[in-house]
């Protein structure tokens, strides 16, 4: 046996809970955990960060007393973290939770995360230096926009997951197109590759018009918990603009008003039709994947009721 098949062997079962931002998929997440002896391994590409933790939305420190929890606020927002990188950390918190009899629950909305852990990801060949170079100078020159836009007309599914500010996955993409001719989304699942453990995956559906309330009212939540405050903190300690931990939904726009660049006013109008989108962009990734059974906002009877017969299923 491979080291590569051994290792698929040891991964243990595991429930995947999807969807967009602002859902509910923490609350769900927590009540499975209470009902059914389960631990949290978070899949959210934002959570990873410390320091952000109103603005990435974190669960609070009473969230993460009610049940084991993993993969929030390891990294330093300066520090890049790719798929693979994530897998291999996710990989170790789920032999851990099963190590103590708890079950895995992978929560979050990285879809490219989700992909990256369960189906692995195919090798992607070396990028010569003058590549990179031509790329990083190209955004300096062109800016963040513009590259975005690149992105947009060669690998629009992979473009609709980033923000325009984030040059780390920007740039990476288009690097990987000139120097291989293949679009970078090609290369996050392997075609035809079974899962690498067996998975049930929820998802929590909403209706779009329904949520941006919810999502205009989360914010001025977090506004009010000093979610601008936690943002100058954040950049004083890692006082680069573009680094990867500010790339996402929110922390972008308190870093323009931080600097002066938009009011209050803007930046919530900003930050709330921008929150939007991406939940949309969310249903529509999750919703082209049929293993998916989905779930109205805290129908937990249901959720526990499909994990329980999932359970049962479990091969001998």
């Amino acid at each position: 046996m491979s080291r590569e098949e051994a290792q698929a062997v040891e991964l243990p079962d595991a429930v995947c809970i999807v969807g967009p931002t602002g859902a509910g998929k923490t609350g769900l997440a927590l009540a499975l955990a209470e009902r059914l002896g389960g631990g949290v391994v978070n899949i959210d590409s934002r959570q990873l960060y410390a320091g952000l933790e109103i603005v990435t939305a974190q669960p609070s420190a009473e969230e993460r007393a009610r049940c084991p929890h993993h993969l929030f606020g390891l990294l330093d927002p300066c520090q890049s973290v790719s798929a693979g990188t994530f897998a291999a950390m996710a990989e170790e918190a789920m032999r851990a939770l099963a190590a103590q009899g708890v079950l895995p629950l992978l929560v979050g909305g990285t879809g490219l995360y989700l992909d990256a852990l369960l189906y692995g990801l195919s090798p992607i060949p070396e990028v010569p230096d003058v590549t990179r170079q031509q790329l990083q100078a190209a955004w300096e020159h062109f800016g963040g926009e513009t590259l975005h836009g690149w992105l947009e007309q060669i690998d629009p599914d992979y473009a609709a997951r980033i923000h325009p500010n984030d040059r780390q996955r920007i740039t990476r993409a288009l690097e990987v197109f000139e120097a291989t001719g293949r679009v970078f989304s090609s290369f996050h699942r392997q075609e035809g590759a079974p899962p690498r453990f067996r998975a049930l995956k929820l998802g929590v559906a909403v209706d779009l018009d329904a949520l941006t309330p919810a999502l205009a009212a989360r914010i001025e939540a977090m506004l009010a918990a000093g979610v601008a405050q936690e943002m100058e903190r954040a950049f004083a300690a890692c006082p680069r603009a573009d680094a990867p931990g500010f790339s996402g939904i929110g922390s972008h726009e308190l870093l323009e008003y931080i600097r002066g660049r938009l009011d209050l006013a803007q930046v919530k109008s900003l930050w709330l039709s921008r929150t939007r989108a991406y939940a949309k962009r969310q249903m529509t990734w999750f919703r082209k994947d049929p293993a998916i059974h989905w779930l109205v906002p805290g129908d937990t009877d249901k959720a526990v009721e499909l994990v329980e017969g999932w359970l049962r299923a479990r091969p001998a």
